[in-house]
């Protein structure tokens, strides 16, 4: 680690986390990672990792210096994550730097995953590169936080998304939620949406409002590079009993649907292409226990969960604190008392026994407030 870097330094990590952050709807799982070639003030290939399968920032970059016939020998590397060290589905990055004779590697943060971490830095040093770390470190830290966050605690980020009116209602006393906050929200959840590898729900919210869940986005809509399509994130349902009807509108659109059930049923086996059951264990009110649905979630692999349901499962989880962002779509209009509430949390009968919430950020989406909180025990830089 040094902290004499320059004016230059900065300007050319901070476009690697630019880069980055607009790869984060197609990269994941891999980490949505920035990289920038440069040599004294010239920029030479500049590269964000591609969909699951395809190059990472490193080599995206290396390419484009040379599409451009730029000799990168000698050369800069600012990326946001330590370059990897191990064969996955593409070669070690650090082969590929080392293969190219750069001078220089500035790393943001380390790669937490156990094949990786401090493995790339220390072969780039054995190869005679300079490896400086920790440029930017919390601003790499809170953008790769999903990623990181499943390597160390081999778990997702779980993100419940709420719409609300202004007295904290979710649905009118006979379930009709259609629509509470206006287009302009409606159209934002889409991005979250498509950032996410998995959107989760429970069976009554299927039953209720029999959602599709998909990303309806296009390819401009997101700024897409060309030849990266829209990804669908897989969708999970928590099915104690299978009531989940075949003909429902998750299954009418492209993607996987993980069936989280207590119990064994036939009737999915004419959809085994787009269902895929995964028995678990029930917790004490027979309902799939949530720490392992996250356990099997995270093996798949999944860094961000994405959690659109009804107050029943929203609660649970917050009751059991597998909960680590909630954004909070707050509308303005009130539903009255007869409505239903964002959270079902039984229990909670005095003063201190609150869950205290941390206000992480505020913004107008068109006639409505998007308010992001963090649970106390949740943190973007472990």
């Amino acid at each position: 680690m040094t902290e004499s870097w320059s004016a230059r330094d900065h300007e050319l990590m901070a476009e690697a986390l630019r880069l980055g952050a607009a790869a984060r709807f197609t990269a994941p799982p891999n980490p949505a990672v920035g990289c920038v070639i440069a040599s004294s003030e010239r920029i030479l290939g500049r590269g964000a990792t591609r969909a699951a399968g395809g190059a990472h920032a490193e080599i995206v970059a290396l390419d484009a210096a040379a599409e451009q016939q730029h000799m990168v020998r000698g050369s800069t590397v600012y990326v946001t994550l330590e370059p990897c060290a191990h064969v996955g589905r593409t070669p070690p990055c650090v082969d590929a730097l080392i293969s190219a004779g750069v001078k220089r590697v500035v790393v943001a943060t380390l790669d937490p995953d156990d094949r990786v971490s401090g493995r790339g830095c220390q072969l780039l040093r054995d190869a005679g590169v300079k490896v400086e770390t920790g440029l930017l470190e919390n601003v790499a830290k809170n953008r790769h936080r999903y990623f990181m966050h499943r390597c160390r605690r081999k778990r997702p980020w779980v993100r419940l998304k709420i719409a609300s009116s202004l007295d904290g209602r979710t649905a009118l006393a006979n379930g009709e939620s259609v629509w509470i906050t206006g287009p302009d929200a409606r159209r934002d959840v889409q991005f979250l949406r498509a950032e996410s590898d998995c959107v989760m729900t429970g069976s009554g919210t299927v039953l209720a409002d029999n959602p599709s869940l998909d990303v309806r986005l296009t390819n401009d809509d997101l700024d897409l590079p060309a030849g990266e399509v829209v990804r669908q994130p897989i969708r999970a349902v928590l099915d104690s009993q299978c009531r989940t009807p075949v003909d429902a509108g998750l299954f009418q659109c492209g993607g996987m649907v993980y069936l989280f059930s207590c119990k064994n049923n036939n009737n999915y086996n004419a959809l085994s292409d787009k269902v895929k059951m995964i028995s678990v264990k029930s917790d004490s009110n027979g309902k799939p226990d949530l720490g392992l649905v996250l356990d099997e979630l995270g093996a798949l692999p999944v860094n961000l969960v994405h959690v659109e349901a009804g107050p029943v499962l929203c609660g649970a989880m917050l009751e059991a604190g597998l909960v680590d962002e909630i954004v909070v779509y707050l509308a303005s209009h009130v539903m009255g008392n007869e409505a239903r509430p964002q959270f079902m949390l039984p229990g909670i009968t005095t003063m201190d026994a609150r869950l205290p919430l941390l206000l992480d950020d505020v913004r107008q989406v068109g006639e409505d407030l998007r308010l992001t909180y963090r649970p106390n025990h949740a943190s973007d830089v472990e």
